[in-house]
């Protein structure tokens, strides 16, 4: 909530609603009645949602879902209401020793079913934008990825520009013989020459290790819908770069 009211007060050229969705991801969470944190009641409502938004003079709306299917329901929401963005909170494992995110089958079906670009927001990480990283594949060869590489590059922009954030674009490899094209990346991104970074390796591990390194707060990459079983649906680049940052992460999804 915080983050959706500060790019909600920095956008300009039109004034933005926030949707309120309060739904349980049963998989994530203990739907047990011994669970105090399940319980809601109209002061909570009050102070911890409509408080913020009306001191901040956002116009919203507030749906609660009872729905089993809770991302089916978060994705035909935001297809009613034409929105921009779904902002999903996501945790990490809380074993010590295992920090991948608790990751549900339901969740990976929400970022390949949505209209509409993900915001994966970890606790702990930076509200504000000041670095923004743009993860991109200029090797691809099929249309639907060169398509999602533009699209990838075109919402970084929007949002570097709304944060007045400095951006960067990264672009992982692993075969010299399939080196990125830098003069193309740099010509396609408009960037300096020293914000184009080409890095050998894998991407889920040069996007992590340049994040840390620029302190970044938020990083934009993308995931191809794809059809099938739902245990099939989980990219491995998507899921191992995901996981392996602990930035918020935008995931725009290209059926």
């Amino acid at each position: 909530l915080e983050r959706a009211i500060i790019i909600a007060k920095l956008i300009k050229d039109s004034k933005p609603s926030i949707h309120a969705f309060v739904a349980v991801d049963g998989d994530a969470v203990d739907t047990r009645s011994v669970n105090d944190h399940l319980y809601r009641d109209l002061t909570w409502f009050d102070e911890h949602i409509k408080k913020p938004l009306t001191d901040a003079g956002i116009d919203f709306t507030l749906e609660v879902s009872w729905s089993r299917e809770w991302q089916k329901s978060i994705m035909e929401s935001a297809k009613r209401r034409d929105s921009d963005l779904i902002y999903l909170p996501v945790h990490a494992s809380e074993s010590s020793s295992n920090r991948r995110l608790f990751f549900t089958e339901s969740k990976w079906e929400l970022l390949k079913g949505a209209y509409c670009p993900v915001v994966l927001i970890r606790p702990g990480a930076n509200a504000q934008r000041k670095v923004i990283i743009a993860a991109v594949n200029t090797q691809a060869q099929r249309d639907v990825q060169i398509e999602l590489n533009r699209k990838i590059l075109q919402t970084a922009k929007f949002y570097a520009e709304a944060y007045d954030a400095d951006l960067h674009v990264v672009n992982g490899y692993l075969d010299s013989l399939n080196f990125p094209d830098r003069t193309k990346l740099l010509k396609e991104s408009g960037l300096p020459n020293e914000k184009v970074h080409i890095l050998n390796g894998y991407t889920s591990d040069v996007v992590s290790a340049l994040s840390e390194k620029l302190s970044a707060d938020l990083i934009v990459m993308g995931t191809l819908g794809q059809n099938g079983m739902t245990k099939t649906r989980r990219g491995n680049t998507a899921e191992r770069l995901i996981s392996a940052v602990d930035t918020d992460v935008m995931v725009i999804n290209h059926e």
